[in-house]
């Protein structure tokens, strides 16, 4: 029969027995003995707080958690209880262990855990002294600021097997500080059970204000080329139906699901819970632009509304804007139009406009080429106008993804980009949610600063809050300030916003699971 293997994200912990062999030589039967019984309190403190230990390896031990924070825990009060055993034997057969944790992949298979998150761990560990925890650095990030943990940079290591350096941390208690006792885990989950619709997907209930989800409009200008710019447009007037706080309005992550795919437009909105389905089409002529939008009520099957736009490409914004005043009154809605917060948009240089429009769609595809291109892109953006908020932003996001993924230059000079970039984007245009979403990033993963990140993930959220990014963030922000539901509570509606979450999106979710 063939095996079953699951994969997932998980925190692992690695241990093993320091200078194992000396001991098995100085007396075998009674060393071994040793390592069960260390291995053994090790299990128990691994259970206490929550996690799993799945299996012995000679002289290692490997274990699983849901949470960073229980990890280093479970970790720290065993090095303790097994430092304070170890002093009570009358002989020199102590086995001290080294512990190292990582945050990665793994797979399980035949009650058998490998994968790279594993691998990780083991590299980790060596690193660590005898009784001593070492973490990788994205394991430290999701540990609550308020457990009294602290942990000092062993810097950046080329690990066997890893093609970036990590970065590398020793967890130790802050002095005088317990370690803190294990908590409950029967807690709140991420998402409420639902109903299954019998596609093994959880039905999604009708919210109690108008739905709406953007279809990706059809590029009709007969070039392939013009792609990024009916996939711009579909996203402006997302990021615009996404301001009012009356609606609620599917991302353009899941919406963008179904582009180019025959699935009927019930069949759709009853995937992603909404009512309402907006579907048009661009096309693209030299100097002109014509855009057809239409607006259907799932539940009926009726056009509600529907129109034609022909303009001057100078003018794309405010056919943007025509187009979502006229879905927002076409609404049965309590929508006031008077209330929106955005800055008058500006006179733009259409070829800078393009050629951020083509940075962000390759930013989003999370490529180290991408980012690449992406970076030049809007780079040649700001020379032609230096005040285009929209290519700062793109600039903020590439860093950040540079950093996490090591793709360029010292992690602290990515960051400081990352931070410089944030600030312009926001100074240009205060009231660009996406650049208070990165620069809120860059605050708290350059300058460590919880306070100034916070408020620039809430202006994010009051800007737009239909966005799943900055609520899913600011789920993590809270969870870091030890509001723990909160965060729960944003994180599950970042994921309801948006029902075919991408990684990171979950992965978000998952570190505030992990800080809860």
């Amino acid at each position: 029969m063939a095996t079953t293997a699951s994969r997932k994200l998980a925190v692992i912990l690695h241990a093993d027995v320091v200078g194992s062999t000396t001991l098995v030589q100085k007396d075998e039967t009674l060393a071994h003995a040793r390592f069960q019984a260390a291995f053994q309190r090790l299990a128990n403190a691994t259970e206490a707080y929550g996690g799993i230990a799945h299996e012995i390896r000679g002289d290692a031990l490997v274990a699983e958690f849901s949470r960073a924070s229980d990890a280093v825990c479970a970790a720290l009060a065993f090095q303790i209880e097994n430092t304070d055993h170890n002093q009570n034997l009358a002989d020199n057969i102590r086995p001290d262990l080294r512990v190292g944790i990582s945050l990665g992949e793994v797979v399980i298979a035949d009650g058998t855990i490998t994968g790279a998150g594993v691998v990780l761990a083991q590299r980790l560990e060596q690193l660590a002294e005898p009784g001593g925890v070492v973490v990788q650095g994205s394991v430290s990030e999701t540990v609550p600021v308020r457990l009294p943990f602290a942990f000092e940079s062993l810097g950046e290591h080329t690990v066997k097997g890893f093609d970036q350096p990590v970065r590398v941390f020793v967890a130790k208690l802050k002095p005088g500080e317990p370690v803190p006792a294990p908590e409950s885990h029967a807690t709140a989950v991420l998402q409420k059970d639902l109903p299954d619709d019998g596609s093994g997907r959880p039905m999604l209930e009708l919210p109690d204000k108008p739905s709406i989800a953007v279809l990706p409009f059809t590029n009709m200008s007969g070039d392939p080329e013009h792609e990024y710019f009916s996939d711009g447009i579909t996203e402006d007037i997302i990021t615009e139906l996404s301001r009012y706080r009356e609606l609620f309005v599917i991302a353009g992550n899941s919406t963008f699901r179904f582009k180019q795919k025959d699935v009927d437009i019930g069949e759709i909105a009853h995937q992603l819970g909404v009512q309402y389905i907006v579907e048009g089409s661009v096309r693209r002529s030299r100097n002109q632009v014509r855009i057809t939008a239409q607006l259907v009520d799932a539940l009926s099957g009726s056009e509600v509304w529907a129109d034609r736009y022909d303009r001057d490409l100078d003018d794309i914004f405010v056919v943007q804007d025509e187009v979502v005043a006229a879905i927002v009154g076409a609404l049965p809605s309590r929508v006031r139009l008077a209330e929106l917060e955005r800055a008058d948009r500006r006179p733009m240089d259409l070829r800078a406009y393009d050629l951020a429009q083509r940075a962000w769609q390759l930013m989003y595809q999370w490529t180290k080429a991408g980012i690449e291109t992406a970076t030049e892109l809007a780079e040649r953006a700001l020379e032609i106008d230096p005040k285009n908020g929209s290519a700062h932003a793109v600039l903020v996001g590439v860093e950040l993804l540079n950093w996490r993924r090591c793709w360029r230059g010292s992690p602290a000079e990515t960051l400081e980009s990352a931070l410089t970039h944030g600030r312009s984007a926001v100074e240009l245009d205060e009231t660009e949610y996406t650049g208070h979403w990165y620069l809120s990033e860059a605050y708290l993963f350059r300058l460590k600063d919880l306070e100034q990140a916070k408020v620039h993930a809430e202006r994010a959220v009051k800007l737009c809050p239909n966005a799943s990014g900055p609520l899913a963030w600011m789920g993590l922000i809270n969870a870091c300030s030890g509001e723990h539901q909160a965060g729960i509570e944003f994180c599950n509606k970042a994921l309801r916003l948006d029902p075919f979450a991408p990684d990171y999106l979950q992965y978000l979710a998952g570190c505030v699971h992990f800080n809860a």
